[in-house]
Formats: structure tokens, sequence, C-alpha cells
């Protein structure tokens, strides 16, 4: 435990901002699963939406810092790839 009061509230502040990286990050995981499973089924109304959550969750990501914005773009350009081989 930290002696330092400074300290021991930096040891606190950044596990709360691991939990609060992890749960984005595994919410993001989240919405990018949902869209393969969209684009899996062939079912293109319900990939189209789950495609438009999902870009959303990448850009709010990448402005957090969570992802790099080259990853962020990577992710959106390989989704509207699967998206359009639906067509």
């Amino acid at each position: 435990m930290a002696n330092i009061k400074s300290s021991a509230k930096r040891d606190l502040k950044s596990k709360e901002l691991r939990a609060k990286n992890r749960a984005e990050k595994t919410a993001l995981k989240t919405t990018m699963k949902k869209f393969e499973a969209a684009v899996n089924e062939g079912n293109k109304d319900a990939a189209a939406d789950a495609y438009k959550v999902a870009v959303k969750t990448v850009d709010r990501a990448a402005g957090k810092g969570l992802l790099h914005k080259n990853n962020a773009a990577r992710k959106k350009s390989a989704m509207a790839g699967k998206l359009n081989e639906l067509g």
C-alpha cells in the first residue's frame, strides 16, 4: 500500500480507469461480434444495422484513445468490405 497520499490516490484512479477501459473495450468487441454474426447469417438488413452501431462504437473508441486511429480505420474498412460482399 502506498505511504504517500497522492500515490494512493493515483493507484485508486488508475484502477478505476483500467476498469472503465476494459469495459469499453469489451463493449467494442461485443458490437464487432454482433456485426460478424449478422454477416455470417447472411442477413443484410441486420448486418447493416449492426454495421452502423459498430462503426459508431469504433469511432468513439478511437476518439477516447482506446484504439489508434489507423486501427479504427482498418476495422471500419474491413466491416464495410464484408457488408458490401453481402450485396
